[in-house]
């Protein structure tokens, strides 16, 4: 397995399409909608087995605008826009090798990464984030959906 830095040339968005239309067919995720071209961003890692992306993590920095709970008004921050692993590759380190890529990349640009996520498996994910990446728990949205 390779780990890089990449650019957005045209090959690299062809196959970031092509996984998050996979993304999409797995229905494991809330509301995912398969990329286009003006989704993708930089900075972006990838995870390369045989000369094919596995997985992706990119982002953008913002500044935050207002006062939160835990960041204050005027905070650089990263916000991570998608990070995802082929099925095959998930629980063998590649999404923490991806996070730990980016976090090293943007580690003295900002104060803070943040990120939003929605799947259907809330424990891994919990699990993922907070225990083998030691982000914080901030906050939850919840949804019940009463008409069906």
């Amino acid at each position: 397995m390779k780990y890089q830095y990449k650019s957005l040339d045209d090959k690299t968005i062809e196959e970031l399409i092509k996984l998050s239309q996979n993304w999409q067919d797995e229905k494991c995720t809330w509301g995912i909608i398969a990329n286009t071209k003006d989704d993708l961003k930089e900075p972006l890692f990838v995870a390369i087995d045989n000369d094919a992306i596995v997985g992706y993590i990119f982002g953008h920095f913002y500044v935050e605008e207002n006062k939160t709970s835990y960041i204050k008004t005027g905070s650089k921050c990263f916000m991570i826009d998608e990070i995802y692993v082929l099925p095959a590759y998930r629980n063998k380190g590649v999404g923490k090798e991806l996070f730990k890529l980016i976090e090293a990349h943007v580690q003295n640009l900002c104060e803070h990464i943040t990120l939003s996520t929605s799947t259907k498996n809330y424990k891994s994910i919990l699990h993922f984030y907070i225990d083998e990446l030691e982000m914080n728990f901030h906050h939850a949205f919840l949804i019940k959906d009463i008409k069906k």
